[in-house]
């Protein structure tokens, strides 16, 4: 499988060295494949297939908006507790395509089938079924879902699948699932259990349509390790709300997102299937790991964002009331503007505060820009300092933080800021 340089190169892109990657390993029981069908009609790599000859147990998060893509529907019809194949395309949502988009995902799943045969045969593989097969789609929402490029790419993914995965070949189908995105985005994480050692590598996609409950984000993660699917929607369940949808580009949720994680079932440990012992704690450990740095990655990569925003609510009363002040200031188009144009103007992060309709006292509040007070008993703080604040702004990682002084809990929240460019790109995103 060669490498497509095109992935590398496009307009607008935020330059970066393959050195800025992290190394990810091999995941045994896991083939990988990305090729162009010219979607985007510049042959970039835009259909990826990750298949598992021995099947896999899985567990998936989808979007929480109540229109969803085909491919979602798909999935939730023909959902199995052992897959053997996930394809994902760019360029089209398949989202309100009607019986065309539905019906044109169970003729590809025949082909991949169809298609598999001899490798399957060849090698001693359990023969891939039709309800073997999930789907991801992403792109434009309401256009013609292009059946006929990507089932005639179908044999060309099965001939290009890769046992051996280095980081150019991570990089590779990390690529191929991107939209807007400027970089691919890609994390992993290991732990020693005994004399084996547990792999979860990750690859995700996300620039814009952002926010919780998942948006328009893809990330696909895959370990080794040997637990079932009822468990790993728990150790999912355990680390998105604080990770995947703990991040807000634009507060829009899309039609087709999904986080899900694969589990080839190589390294046998039993303990990993009880959710309470130490081995499960260091896998939920590295699996949170892999899941921030994704969910941080696609933030950093928001559309036309020059700025990582931090927003931190700590003292509440409870984690609730926390996140919702925090997205309250991290959604608002006034901080995302102002963080843009490097302007401490910590009135708009206490209308954001106030905004959340949540109970404050106004005169207990402390709100900080970095290790900088800003306001506080009330009022602009005494030690505030204009000159050492806008110097602070012209940082590229800003964090806010709102001590609410009610209680013990906090929660954390990510978002970027908002520019020209945000405009640009989401104006012509269909001619993209």
């Amino acid at each position: 499988m060669t490498i497509n340089l095109k992935n590398f190169f496009k307009s607008g892109q935020k330059t970066s060295k393959m050195g800025d990657f992290q190394e990810l390993k091999d995941i045994e029981g896991l083939q990988v494949s990305a090729v162009s069908a010219d979607l985007y009609k510049n042959s970039r790599d835009d259909l990826s297939l990750f298949y598992f000859p021995e099947g896999s147990n899985y567990s998936v998060a989808y979007t929480q908006n109540s229109i969803v893509s085909e491919s979602i529907t798909w999935n939730k019809q023909n959902a199995k507790n052992n897959i053997k194949a996930l394809v994902v395309n760019t360029k089209n949502a398949n989202t309100f395509t009607g019986e065309q988009g539905l019906n044109g995902l169970d003729d590809i799943a025949k082909t991949l089938v169809e298609s598999l045969k001899k490798l399957e045969k060849e090698n001693g593989y359990e023969k891939t079924k039709i309800k073997d097969i999930l789907f991801a789609s992403t792109g434009v929402i309401g256009e013609k879902f292009p059946l006929e490029k990507i089932k005639t790419n179908i044999p060309h993914l099965v001939s290009n699948l890769r046992i051996n995965k280095n980081k150019l070949i991570w990089l590779k189908v990390a690529s191929a699932i991107m939209t807007t995105d400027t970089k691919p985005k890609v994390a992993y994480s290991e732990f020693k259990l005994g004399d084996k050692i547990i792999r979860i590598a990750g690859i995700a996609k996300g620039s814009g349509m952002i926010a919780p409950n998942l948006a328009t984000m893809f990330s696909f993660i895959f370990t080794n390790a040997d637990i079932s699917s009822v468990v790993l929607n728990k150790y999912l369940g355990r680390v998105i709300s604080n990770t995947f949808n703990a991040t807000t580009v634009d507060s829009d949720t899309s039609t087709n997102d999904m986080v899900a994680i694969f589990a080839t079932k190589k390294i046998k440990n039993k303990k990993l299937n009880t959710v309470s012992s130490k081995e499960s704690l260091k896998f939920e450990k590295a699996l949170r790991t892999v899941c921030l740095e994704l969910s941080k990655q696609i933030v950093v990569d928001g559309e036309g964002a020059t700025k990582f925003i931090t927003v931190k609510i700590i003292n509440s009363e409870t984690t609730a009331r926390a996140k919702n002040i925090a997205f309250s200031i991290a959604n608002s188009p006034l901080v995302k503007t102002a963080v843009a144009g490097e302007d401490p103007n910590w009135g708009r992060i206490l209308m954001g505060i106030g905004k959340s309709g949540e109970k404050i006292d106004p005169k207990k509040i402390i709100i900080k820009l970095g290790e900088f007070i800003v306001a506080e008993n009330g009022k602009i703080s005494e030690s505030y300092n204009e000159e050492k604040l806008q110097e602070y702004m012209k940082w590229d990682s800003i964090i806010i933080e709102v001590d609410l002084k009610q209680g013990k809990e906090h929660f954390e929240c990510y978002t970027c800021d908002f520019t020209h460019d945000y405009i640009d790109i989401n104006a012509h995103y269909r001619r993209s």
